[in-house]
C-alpha cells in the first residue's frame, strides 16, 4: 500500500442541489458538475482538487436507489479550524455531532452531518 491510501472518495446523497449547496457554502468552494459518470449513477459534483498535490479528491453522488448510508466510513475535511466550519455546519442545516476537540498530536476533529444524514470529520492543527 502507498502513504495516504486513499485516493478518492464519494458521497451520496438523496437531495443533490440541497447537498451542493451545504458544502459549498460550508467549505467555501464550488463544485464542479462531472458530465461523464459511470452506469447508473443520476449525478456527480466534484470537489475542487489538484492532481499533483497531497490528499484525495472527491464528489458528490447521486445514484437511482442508493443514498446516504449507515457510514462505516467518515471522510475529513482539511480546515482552518474545525470550529469554524462546524459553525457554517449549524448555520446550512447539519448538525454537529461531536464539538471541536484535541485529537492528541494530530491537532483537532470535529464530527458533523450534512444535510443527507451523512457523518463527516473536520480536521484542523488550531
Amino acid at each position: 500500500m502507498k502513504p495516504n491510501p486513499v485516493g478518492w472518495f464519494e458521497i451520496y446523497v438523496r437531495d443533490m442541489a440541497r447537498a451542493k449547496a451545504f458544502y459549498e457554502a460550508v467549505f467555501g468552494v464550488t463544485l464542479a458538475r462531472q458530465e461523464k459518470i459511470g452506469p447508473g449513477l443520476s449525478e456527480m459534483w466534484m470537489f475542487p482538487m489538484a492532481q499533483d498535490a497531497p490528499g484525495a479528491g472527491g464528489a458528490l453522488v447521486s445514484m437511482a436507489g442508493g443514498g446516504p448510508s449507515g457510514n462505516a466510513v467518515i471522510v475529513y475535511f482539511a480546515c482552518d479550524d474545525c470550529a469554524q466550519e462546524a459553525a457554517k455546519v449549524v448555520a446550512h442545516g447539519g448538525e454537529v455531532m461531536k464539538a471541536k476537540f484535541a485529537a492528541g498530536d494530530y491537532g483537532y476533529i470535529a464530527i458533523v452531518t450534512d444535510t443527507e444524514g451523512n457523518a463527516i470529520g473536520l480536521h484542523s492543527f488550531k
